[in-house]
């Protein structure tokens, strides 16, 4: 992302200015990307984490204009944290995802949550926000999380696809707030969409974005397959399924390949061909 350094607003179309947040890493790729939309009034999508810089560059933008709604596709904490403090600047609402508290036994699942997240308005599918010139309408594209949302702009056949279709990687889909039967058929609904363009919460602007959901589908059902083969050759436990899937991964992104391993095995599990016994997994087939 180097062509397109934090602070620095880059103006995508006419109706669209994007702002890189400086929070990179490898679950983030270049940071998260917030975008403004509109001309004499404005919505701000996903305005990131609460840094002080990043949300100043954000008013510069934003240059005294009225801010109808700040838009958030889901409450992780690289994407909705800034919501508050721009609130406060602006004086307009937070809407969007709805507000998801995860009860887990898994230690620091909830990490990446937003815990103080509280919108003003949750936008359900075909509701919108609106200013001189656009409308931004939500489509629920729940998978990577229960509560998420992506954003269609009809004047320009454009999407804001948050973190469901990003233009770096697959998302990571970590039960049980994330469901991989869900995010299938997300993943689904856009192919029976015509949207011109993706403007992902990571990563560059998607502009074959039929062609790119294809070939994430394929990949997950890719992944399924492998699943299935390890699991008939002989009983597995999850670690040493998920070594065995992605060879020499980037051992910081070991856990969060985990979680999307076991998102597939109890999309796997419901549909019965899996079973759970114990510490590994086997076969139902």
């Amino acid at each position: 992302m180097a062509e397109h350094p934090t602070g620095i607003p880059i103006q995508l179309e006419p109706l669209v200015t994007r702002v890189l947040a400086p929070n990179p890493s490898p679950y983030t790729y270049g940071g998260t990307q917030t975008h403004v939309v509109g001309g004499r009034d404005l919505a701000v999508i996903d305005p990131g984490p609460d840094d002080a810089a990043h949300v100043e560059t954000l008013l510069r933008v934003i240059a005294g204009r009225p801010v109808r709604a700040i838009v958030i596709t889901h409450h992780h904490r690289d994407h909705s944290p800034a919501s508050r403090p721009l609130a406060a600047a602006t004086g307009a609402p937070i809407v969007g995802a709805a507000p998801v508290h995860v009860a887990s036994e898994t230690p620091g699942l909830d990490a990446a949550f937003d815990a103080a997240y509280a919108p003003d308005r949750v936008l359900d599918e075909g509701e919108s926000v609106a200013g001189d010139g656009w409308t931004l309408t939500a489509l629920a594209t729940p998978g990577h999380t229960s509560n998420h949302l992506a954003f269609a702009l009809p004047e320009t056949k454009a999407l804001f696809s948050g973190d469901h279709v990003m233009g770096w990687a697959t998302s990571v889909i970590s039960p049980p707030d994330g469901d991989m039967g869900q995010y299938m058929a997300s993943l689904d609904k856009l192919l029976g969409r015509d949207d011109r363009i993706y403007y992902p919460g990571h990563g560059e602007a998607v502009d074959q974005p039929q062609r790119l959901v294809r070939g994430m589908l394929g990949h997950r059902k890719q992944r399924e397959g492998q699943i299935l083969r390890l699991v008939r050759e002989a009983p597995l436990a999850l670690e040493e399924m998920t070594r065995r899937m992605y060879v020499g991964l980037d051992p910081r992104l070991i856990p969060a390949a985990q979680r999307s391993v076991l998102a597939h095995l109890y999309d796997l599990q419901r549909r019965q061909r899996v079973s759970e016994e114990g510490d590994v997994w086997r076969s139902s087939e």
